[in-house]
């Protein structure tokens, strides 16, 4: 009965798409391999949106979420800048910057994050309120094919990890759309109500493969 939970940690865990609803992945330790890998059919994108929930105490830099391509590895990354306390969307690795946000630890925070090519505008809605737009990155498509990667950082094309970049704690509730979404959907997503699921990601039918120690667990609430 002990090794059974290691088994769940370090086996591939995509044969099918999974319903996750209620379920988070838990990244217990520092590392610079542990992570979990999320496939998406997709290989073009003109305009984004990335939402997901986030519950850590880390006090240091750390990645949220990483998407690369064999042409840029920050092609859509997530960033959490510590020194700076800034939320940082890398679109085609060109950074945007947004602080002034209450990113305390030990709670759980919804983070969704939109851009589009054509304007070059990215946004993010922080606990359901919304940042001001900024022009990050104009003209062409993110265009695959695409490695998504959950609690480490790519710096080279599906690999590169940095033991001081990763993720420790959980994420829950990760879904991306191949559009930006409306205002009233985000804000649905961030108050847990109905939305429209992710047609690129969706935890309710994810497929992913995990690599080290990764935990899928009961999504933990405050009674």
């Amino acid at each position: 009965m002990k090794l059974f939970p290691v088994l769940v940690m370090l086996t591939a865990c995509a044969a099918r798409p999974q319903d996750l609803s209620g379920k988070m992945f838990t990244f217990p330790l520092e590392s610079n391999t542990a992570h979990v890998r999320l496939n998406a059919s997709r290989l073009d994108f003109s305009s984004l949106t990335l939402c997901h929930r986030s519950f850590t105490d880390l006090k240091r830099d750390h990645v949220l979420f990483s998407l690369a391509t064999p042409v840029h590895s920050n092609d859509f990354l997530i960033f959490w800048d510590y020194t700076n306390k800034e939320i940082e969307p890398h679109i085609k690795n060109r950074k945007a910057e947004f602080g002034g946000r209450d990113y305390k630890p030990n709670m759980w925070h919804s983070i969704c994050t939109t851009w589009d090519s054509e304007s070059g505008l990215v946004q993010i809605w922080f606990n359901g309120l919304p940042s001001i737009r900024k022009f990050v990155s104009t003209g062409t498509n993110i265009v695959g094919p695409v490695i998504i990667i959950l609690g480490q950082e790519q710096d080279s094309y599906g690999g590169g990890f940095d033991i001081n970049q990763s993720f420790i704690g959980m994420i829950s509730d990760v879904h991306m759309w191949d559009y930006t979404m409306s205002s009233c959907e985000i804000q649905n997503y961030s108050d847990e109500l109905s939305f429209t699921l992710g047609n690129v990601l969706n935890w309710n039918a994810l497929d992913f493969q995990i690599t080290g120690r990764v935990l899928i667990e009961d999504k933990q609430r405050i009674c």
